[in-house]
């Protein structure tokens, strides 16, 4: 009896042993991931001031390279046990889904909602070149005139305070612009599936989850190809500085008082000659010019002449040019919805600008796609810079167990680039496809990254 009473304490110890033994490997195991998620947090803080010392330190204020010619470093970068990405765009039609792309994005890329005339926005909904079927489903168009105008009538197929107040529950039409493009989603005809599309973790390219047709959440197609939303397409951010490389107000072609300082600047670049030509070619300080493609093709420079002064010259006397499509840049979808460009031209864009650097520095590549009559409906919407970049940062710690994201849109039109926008994206899910993922746990278990337990 006493050695059964015995073994019956020692089993109970025993038993206490192992709970609690347990329960200190489950708090260690806790704490660990604590740290690690600690650790994404500060990895993910350290790559929003990488990025924002890379548009810092620019060459050329607002030139930011196409991602073929990224010059910083976004894939899997090292900082201390941890990595980070930055989460960019892959190309049109890409179906590859073992790894998305990676850079910054820009925002002058996209169509701003706050600034695109209703011809811009239908072309948006009932383009047909678009990536994404819903978004012909609902031409939102008028809704999103109604939205953003001070006035409370109508437009054509809008909305406005009487529509809103039949909702349940009810709310009040805007009457002023968007504070974030997911504004959108308050519109009165909107459907959930239109901001996000198929792209229900707005990374960018196809999940496993997003071509599987009625299985999982997000619907889809299957067809094997992402049917991006409106997020993808629309932004409220774009705006150009007016200015000159040194800050100065570019001087504006359409104002009679500064046809001294034009001469002046042409004279500089070029000749006195040549500079008389183009002054007289193009009628400044008799003319008033729609853009400033109008400009170049009524001054009859070429263009490696209009290379030397476009950054030097606008059409207006605004401190900011907001709206402006980066037209290197964008994608074909949003090229097509351009007045003058269309999808007529829109695919022949985005084709000649493949290898060409140095060409696009200056609007003037377009005039040679489009033709004139073209060119001059598309100048007043087009650029070739960007001021406003977005960052979709995805951090992990060094145990590979934790990780964050956070987008940021950052504006470098000022003296430094500032936070416009902060998103955390991580209760999204892992954006990076199984295959980082199973790259990650291998270097856990090789002992390349430190592991807790």
């Amino acid at each position: 009896m006493a050695l059964a009473l015995i073994l019956w304490i020692s089993f109970g110890l025993s038993t206490l042993a192992l709970y609690f033994a347990h329960d200190m490997v489950m708090e260690y195991r806790a704490a660990a991931n604590s740290v690690a998620a600690m650790e994404a947090d500060q990895i993910a803080e350290g790559a929003r001031r990488y990025v924002i010392n890379f548009l810092r330190n620019l060459e050329e204020p607002g030139r930011l390279p196409k991602r073929e010619d990224l010059e910083y470093e976004y894939e899997q970068v090292p900082v201390g046990n941890g990595y980070f990405w930055l989460l960019g765009r892959a190309d049109p039609g890409k179906t590859d889904n073992a790894y998305p792309a990676f850079g910054l994005m820009d925002e002058a890329a996209k169509i701003n909602i706050n600034t695109a005339p209703r011809e811009m926005l239908e072309r948006l909904f009932m383009g047909g070149v678009h990536q994404s079927a819903v978004l012909s489903e609902i031409p939102l168009d008028g809704e999103i005139i109604d939205w953003r105008d001070e006035d409370t009538e109508p437009v054509e197929e809008g909305a406005e305070l009487d529509s809103y107040l039949r909702l349940q529950p009810a709310y009040l039409s805007k009457d002023g612009p968007f504070e974030t493009v997911s504004e959108l989603r308050l519109l009165y005809s909107m459907e959930p599936e239109m901001m996000r599309g198929e792209d229900d973790n707005l990374n960018g390219w196809l999940d496993d989850a997003e071509d599987d047709g009625a299985e999982s959440e997000p619907e889809d197609n299957r067809d094997g190809r992402l049917d991006a939303g409106l997020l993808e397409f629309c932004t409220i951010y774009s705006n150009e500085s007016n200015t000159r490389a040194d800050g100065t107000p570019r001087l504006n072609v359409s104002d009679n008082e500064q046809g001294d300082q034009i001469r002046e600047l042409l004279t500089e670049a070029l000749d006195e000659s040549r500079a008389g030509e183009i002054m007289g070619a193009a009628g400044i300080g008799s003319n008033q010019f729609t853009s400033l493609i109008d400009f170049y093709i009524r001054s009859g420079m070429d263009a490696t002449e209009f290379s030397l002064v476009a950054d030097d010259l606008t059409t207006t006397d605004t401190d900011y040019l907001p709206g402006l499509i980066n037209v290197n840049l964008a994608s074909e979808a949003v090229l097509a919805c351009v007045p003058g460009i269309g999808e007529e031209f829109a695919s022949t864009l985005v084709s000649y600008r493949q290898d060409r650097n140095e060409e696009l520095k200056t609007v003037a590549w377009v005039v040679d796609v489009l033709g004139e009559e073209a060119a001059r409906q598309a100048g007043p919407y087009l650029t070739t810079r960007t001021y406003q970049v977005g960052a979709d940062i995805v951090a992990v710690g060094s145990n590979g167990r934790a990780f964050k994201r956070i987008f940021y849109v950052l504006d470098i039109s000022g003296d430094e680039p500032l936070v416009v926008f902060r998103q955390d994206r991580t209760d999204r899910g892992w954006p990076l496809g199984p295959e980082i993922r199973r790259e990650l746990t291998e270097m856990v278990e090789s002992g390349e990254s430190e592991r807790y337990w």
